[in-house]
């Protein structure tokens, strides 16, 4: 409507019923004094408003798009990616309702509807939601830390509230885990204290290889070098070990054994199948060179023989050894039959 029709509908509207003086014209007078008071002093403000909250809109999407394009460009597998993208729309989420509930109470405060009783309220309904929902509130910050550290994604080995298994989703409630058997674990990102991550950088796996007492420790320590040599330069396992396996020695005696410890650096969890090979060669090898495994519970053979041969002196001993001689004043005397003539 152009300003100078408007300006002839206003002047026609103030006679009659309307006109100065009269009840519905001290309505209409006080209806445009509420107007031009709301254009002069509320209106800026709430322009004001709605500019600052665009910003912030604005602003709030670059830096979650900007997340998700770092992730994108940086992160290593697709899981990091995906949990990226969660947090960033939970941010982005969180932010635009924070946005718009101050927006919104800036707009009822301006009409004049009076917050004090819904702040109130609102403030009554927060702390009881709070005190009934504040195990998710410690899994939902919980998983946030989680995910921005970095802790473990999905497909990791991972040992979580004494749980061990694969990770095989999460949110930023929960961790399920599924163990080796096949049972899956829920875990609770709240009870998720310790993370002991398997699959990060590197495993050392160490075999304790228990040999007899009775074998040349020297030989022993080359053919376990030569074993180990063999596995980390054959072409199925050269692609997975990070270091040449450590040969240490002679670590510990107990009993008849002789431990010898074996030290595997492969990449993560990747030092199970280098592992059972190199037992079955040992196994082999030490057949081969006629050499027994480690028993706790066999006697060492050169303790045997001398135990036999103390035996054997002690019976040759005692079956040439002489009886001793009778002493007669041990011997009982005879009865005599005074009776009897003989």
């Amino acid at each position: 409507m152009h300003p100078f029709q408007f300006g002839v509908i206003l002047g026609l509207s103030r006679t009659g019923l309307f006109a100065e003086g009269r009840f519905l014209g001290k309505v209409l007078d006080e209806w445009i004094a509420d107007a031009q008071e709301f254009v002069h002093t509320k209106l800026p403000h709430l322009l004001m408003a709605v500019v600052i909250a665009y910003v912030l809109v604005r602003l709030l999407r670059l830096i979650t798009n900007r997340m998700v394009r770092i992730a994108e460009k940086h992160a290593a597998g697709g899981s990091r990616i995906a949990q990226v993208k969660t947090l960033a729309n939970v941010i982005r989420a969180t932010g635009l309702a924070l946005i718009g509930t101050i927006t919104a109470l800036q707009f009822l405060a301006a009409v004049g509807v009076n917050l004090a009783p819904l702040l109130a309220s609102a403030g009554v309904a927060g702390v009881a939601v709070g005190l009934a929902a504040q195990s998710i509130v410690k899994d939902v910050l919980n998983g946030v830390i989680i995910v921005i550290e970095d802790q473990f994604d999905v497909g990791d080995t991972v040992r979580l509230s004494g749980m061990t298994g694969t990770v095989e989703a999460m949110t930023l409630r929960k961790t399920t885990v599924r163990d080796g058997d096949g049972t899956l674990y829920i875990i609770p990102n709240s009870q998720i204290t310790i993370v002991a991550n398997l699959s990060r950088d590197f495993s050392v796996a160490t075999i304790n290889v228990s040999v007899d007492f009775s074998a040349d420790p020297d030989k022993v320590q080359e053919i376990l070098v030569k074993v180990a040599s063999d596995i980390r330069n054959s072409d199925q396992f050269k692609t997975v070990f990070l270091a040449d396996p450590q040969v240490l020695g002679v670590d510990s005696m107990k009993g008849s054994q002789l431990i010898f410890p074996v030290i595997f650096k492969t990449k993560a969890t990747q030092q199970y199948g280098p592992m059972r090979e190199f037992q079955r060669r040992v196994r082999l090898a030490l057949e081969e060179n006629h050499m027994l495994p480690g028993d706790p519970n066999r006697v060492f053979s050169s303790f045997t023989s001398k135990a036999t041969d103390a035996q054997q002196v002690a019976a040759v001993q005692e079956e040439h050894h002489e009886a001793p001689k009778a002493d007669p004043t041990a011997n009982k005397a005879h009865d005599v039959n005074p009776f009897n003539p003989e």
